[in-house]
């Protein structure tokens, strides 16, 4: 037998062991008989290093580290989940959805899936291969951590992993990469023993071993994948509920969860959300809740989403674990909108596997109705199973001697006195020349989710403030080379990077400026509804209440926050400050350049088309006048369809959708300008 057909072979025959391992916890031959296996491939490959394939199991440890992560744009917002805590809030979250779809509807039916504790991922594969993986990021771009999945042996790196079943021609599929408990146990012990680093629990170690630069350490960690969503589909079969994608999704090999249920009874779903609470300490990985989500993937469709989350899915959430500690110290934390906030500085403590050393204590109403003193011991929760909380003190171990704790009169970062507007909770630092909000305000505003200005983060945020450079983030606009070069620290080459990056930042648009900004309850997802709506920020700045409201998922709190920011004067300088040093406050629009052809219709893309991309099948179709979305309902108008179109095209001829190709599209806004 020639080298290349064994090597074929052998690469073939230890990614379906490793599929039985690692993916089935089924394992057929030894871990000698799979020994032998990979070292015949090794020496094969080291004496036939040209017929080495990026895709066999002795390339998937090991790497080469990179300069820095590339950010991906996700094909479909990953968004948030709402939560609900007990039975009555899971049948609120019910109500909810029932009252938006049709009276005749009968109820969906529901699937259940574990809430796994570990790092999102999207994973694309094209033809069978996996081509990209990407961080969920700030849900609509991730970092591009491909190399670093490819040592995950649990992911597919060609499917289908066995026969049976055809790969599609493209498929995007989000999971969750986690950590086995009894893996991390294992493994902080290694690290002990060989007088390492221990970690604190499996979820961060999981994240972290997928977000360093060098793939050895990811290769060195025990990392596992549970995949739970079709995120979009070519090529393949017509899926029309969650349930149907999860047996796909095992059929080509993915690793799916064995605690998936679907339920069409709802009674019953809450009595199995319940009782799972038991269930979730005998698992193997971390799970702080279950996902419900509805079935039917057009009822879904019909629900859309409110905000940065889905109608149609809600997590349940159990009560997180608790601990009794010592407060030593209350300190108060200047936040960037100029609440006071205090906070808990503990005794460290091991909370659901987590250490604990610092805990929020709300408000100042919140202290003193609960009486909590430094020096007390105090029971400590984390919140969510994320942000730790003071509940309250342990009065039969209060120390003698304590005082009760009163907030400061004067602001903690600036001495300024500082006020609690009637009928507040909060107290606030009137102060806008506050060090500490802007400091805040400017880290916010540079972050990548914002407007990602590469090499300014917090410490440039304290010595810009520090010196007197910034006086509010459009200051950052005005910054010199000059003012720059004498500070220690910051050669010509840095000054000059950073100079560059804020520069090109001013293109980021008025989505990501709104988001900057820091508006209260204004994230990504609601900056991208009002530029949308409104055009440009000085349109949104005339905008009243009234009219917000009417803009999907704006709700009257989050309408008077809009109001009130652009109410104030020195955030309206700070706006025409930014305008001033060129940033654009104005969504880009393509001038047309007669009439518009496309103008009223809906448009959806699928499949390889001869001379156009997707990317400019789309700006041609806006371009003169048309919309473009992402899937096919009966609102759409015409899809446009290449080769290997997917399950797009059968969803059009269900729904009798006219279905054109691109040589049709160019005909279709001839015609009508000809006409």
């Amino acid at each position: 037998m020639d080298a290349a057909k064994r090597i074929q072979e052998l690469q073939e025959q230890l990614q379906y062991h490793i599929y039985r391992y690692h993916v089935l916890d089924d394992p057929v031959i030894s871990d000698d008989a799979y020994d032998a296996l990979y070292r015949e491939l090794q020496e094969l490959e080291a004496a036939h290093p040209d017929l080495v394939s990026p895709d066999s199991p002795t390339q998937r440890i090991g790497g080469q580290i990179r300069a820095e992560f590339t950010a991906v744009q996700h094909p479909r917002p990953m968004l948030s989940l709402s939560n609900a805590f007990n039975p009555e809030e899971l049948r609120a979250w019910r109500d909810r959805f029932l009252r938006l779809l049709p009276a005749e509807q009968p109820e969906p039916a529901y699937v259940v899936e574990p809430k796994i504790d570990g790092l999102t991922v999207v994973l694309h594969y094209v033809d069978g291969s996996f081509t990209l993986g990407a961080t969920r990021g700030d849900g609509i771009r991730g970092e591009d951590i491909t190399p670093n999945l490819r040592t995950v042996k649990a992911l597919p790196l060609g499917i289908p992993v066995t026969g049976g079943a055809q790969a599609p021609a493209r498929i995007v599929v989000r999971g969750e990469a986690y950590m086995p408990i009894d893996a991390f146990e294992d493994f902080n012990r290694q690290q002990a023993a060989a007088g390492k680093r221990t970690y604190a629990n499996p979820r961060n170690t999981a994240a972290g071993s997928l977000r360093v630069l060098d793939t050895a350490i990811t290769a060195s960690r025990p990392l596992k994948l549970f995949c739970y969503q079709v995120i979009e589909l070519e090529g393949g079969p017509e899926l029309a509920s969650q349930w149907q994608a999860l047996d796909y999704l095992r059929e080509l090999g993915f690793p799916v969860s064995n605690h998936n249920r679907r339920f069409v009874d709802f009674d019953e779903l809450v009595t199995y959300c319940v009782e799972w609470e038991d269930v979730r300490e005998t698992l193997n990985f971390e799970a702080d809740g279950l996902v419900i989500k509805i079935d039917d993937f057009a009822t879904q469709e019909r629900l859309g989403a409110v905000g940065n989350a889905p109608r149609w899915a809600t997590a349940y959430k159990y009560p997180a674990p608790e601990a009794v500690t010592r407060l030593n110290r209350i300190v108060v934390n200047v936040g960037r909108t100029g609440t006071l906030n205090p906070a808990a500085e503990l005794e460290p403590v091991r909370i659901g596997g987590v250490t604990v050393s610092n805990a929020t204590l709300h408000n100042a109403d919140y202290v003193a109705e609960r009486d909590i003193r430094e020096g007390d011991m105090v029971v400590v929760k984390r919140a969510g199973e994320v942000i730790p909380q003071v509940l309250g003190p342990v009065l039969e171990l209060r120390p003698e001697g304590t005082q009760p704790w009163h907030m400061p009169e004067r602001c903690p970062s600036c001495g300024e006195p500082v006020q609690r507007p009637e009928g507040e909770v909060a107290y606030y630092c009137v102060n806008s020349a506050c060090p500490a909000q802007l400091v805040r305000s400017v880290e916010h505003f540079v972050s990548r989710g914002a407007m990602d200005i590469e090499g300014f983060g917090i410490r440039q945020a304290e010595l810009f403030v520090e010196l007197g450079l910034l006086h509010d983030v459009a200051d950052i606009y005005y910054l010199q080379q000059d003012q720059l070069l004498p500070l220690e620290g910051f050669a010509e080459k840095k000054v000059d990077n950073l100079l560059a990056a804020i520069q090109a930042s001013k293109e980021r648009g008025p989505t990501r400026l709104l988001a900057a900004l820091g508006l209260q309850g204004v994230g990504i997802t609601v900056s991208r509804a009002l530029v949308d709506h409104y055009g440009s920020l000085s349109a949104l700045a005339a905008a009243s209440r009234a009219d917000l409201e009417q803009i999907p998922g704006i709700g009257p709190k989050l309408a008077e926050s809009v109001v009130d920011w652009f109410a104030r004067e020195p955030n309206r300088r700070i706006l025409q400050k930014l305008e001033e040093a060129g940033v654009r406050t104005e969504a880009e629009a393509v001038e047309p350049a007669g009439p518009q052809p496309l103008e009223g219709l809906t448009f959806v893309i699928t499949g390889t088309l001869p001379a156009m991309s997707r990317d400019q099948a789309k700006a041609y179709i806006e371009a003169h006048g048309g919309k473009v979305t992402g899937s096919v309902s009966g609102n759409t108008d015409y899809l446009v369809a290449g080769e290997r179109a997917g399950s797009k095209l059968t969803k059009a001829e269900k729904l009798g959708v006219a279905v054109i190709d691109e040589a049709a599209l160019r005909r279709l806004v001839s015609s009508e300008q000809d006409g």
